[in-house]
This record gives C-alpha cells, structure tokens and sequence, in this order.
C-alpha cells in the first residue's frame, strides 16, 4: 500500500487548506464554529448514521456519538455537511463516541498548531486526525471498502498514540472510535493493521510490558508507539 493510501489521502474539500478548514474570525482553526465550552470538531456531534453501525443513538455511554446539535454551524439536511459562510464541508463521523472524539479533535488542534510553527510532520498529523474524523477519507455514512476501512484504522491508531503522548492504547480504543455497536467486528482486522505498522516501525505491540509478535500473541495486546512513528511530541510540539 502506497504511502497516500496508508494515510487515507485524497483530495481536500474545495477550497480547503491541506492543514485547515474553515474557522470563524479569532478561532483556532477546526472546521467550523463550536458552542460554548465545546471543543471545535466538524460542529457538534448529534445523533445520525454511523459509518457502519445503523443509526447512532444520543448520548450512549461508549458506543456512539453523544451530544445533540442544539447548537454549532449549520448541516446539510442529510447530516453528512456543515454549512460554513455559504460553503460545505464534511462533518465529523457522528457515530465516534463523545470520549475519543474529543481526543482527536486535541490531537487535530495540536497539529494545526504544529503546522503554523511550521513542524516537518504536522501536515501527517493533521491528515490522521481529520482522517480518523471521517473528515477525509472515504465518505463515512458509506460503507466503506477494505482499503479505506484499514487506512482509516491505521490513522487512528497514529492519532490516538500521538495524543497520548507515549502511552499506550489498546485495539478496541479503535474499533469502539470506528464500529459504534458492532466495534468486536472489527478487532481482528485492527490487530491485523497493527502488525502491518509494526513491521514498519510505526508500534510496537505489547503483553504484559513485553514487546510480542501481533501476528502470533493470543490474548489481549496493548500498542505502544514505535520507533518510526513521526509526529511524536518529542519529534515536534
């Protein structure tokens, strides 16, 4: 898989920067204007059609997306577009649960502001965050094919480990981001893209604090970042 694909590029919206969206006056860039005591995402989660797990309950514990768009920029009737001074941008993938969301809208806003310091790895970040997002990438009211279901894990593995800053996370962190109600479906593919990204360097998987071969662990793994992994906080911010 080439670089692009691994990373889920494609083209931007029209008009849009590769590192940000639209932003109000005075606002950090993140696509869109936020509510209150919000963080700024693609607008505000509300309940709507998961990328693959039916329609996304309000405010479900761990499993879809939590609040209701009482408030945020304006969406396209089909929910799938926020509506910025007369222009469309994709919206965050309504069914990522409300705890990840806001870590990768963390990590989206530290790597824009990596990029204004004009770090060597920021526009990758920002490319996993928004990725992991469905911001970019594959539509994620679609289903998705294998391949833009991998790159959207993989992406979401770098973001969650670069927010984390060196922590740990474990594989169902990313299938509960991505799969809503039917995250265990996805768990095997995920340790089959963690082992592609360890044999290149980007993780390192673990049992018990030991480093482990994905492809032969049985039982519970943890992924730590690799040696290759750019983007770190030690490499940039």
């Amino acid at each position: 898989m080439s670089t692009d694909k691994a990373r889920g590029n494609g083209p931007a919206e029209p008009g849009e920067d590769s590192a940000n969206g639209p932003a109000e006056p005075g606002e950090d860039r993140s696509n869109g204007s936020a509510g209150p005591g919000k963080d700024r995402g693609n607008g505000s989660v509300e309940p709507g059609q998961g990328r693959r797990n039916g329609p996304a309950g309000q405010g479900e514990n761990g499993q879809e997306g939590g609040a209701a768009a009482s408030s945020g920029p304006e969406r396209t009737p089909d929910g799938h577009h926020i509506v910025v001074k007369g222009r469309k941008w994709r919206a965050t993938d309504t069914g990522i649960p409300e705890t990840f969301r806001k870590e990768l809208v963390a990590e989206l806003m530290s790597a824009r502001r990596a990029v204004k310091s004009r770090d060597e790895h920021a526009r990758d970040r920002v490319q996993d965050a928004k990725v992991a997002l469905g911001e970019r990438g594959e539509p994620w009211w679609e289903e998705p094919t294998e391949d833009g279901l991998r790159a959207r894990e993989a992406a979401t593995i770098r973001a969650l480990l670069r927010h984390r800053a060196g922590k740990t996370i474990c594989p169902s962190d990313v299938a509960r981001t991505l799969g809503g109600e039917h995250w265990r479906d996805l768990m095997p593919q995920i340790r089959d893209v963690a082992g592609e990204m360890a044999g290149v360097g980007e993780v390192t998987v673990t049992q018990k604090g030991e480093t482990v071969d994905p492809c032969t662990a049985r039982g519970p793994i943890r992924l730590a970042p690799g040696p290759d992994l750019a983007g770190m906080p030690a490499d940039g911010e």
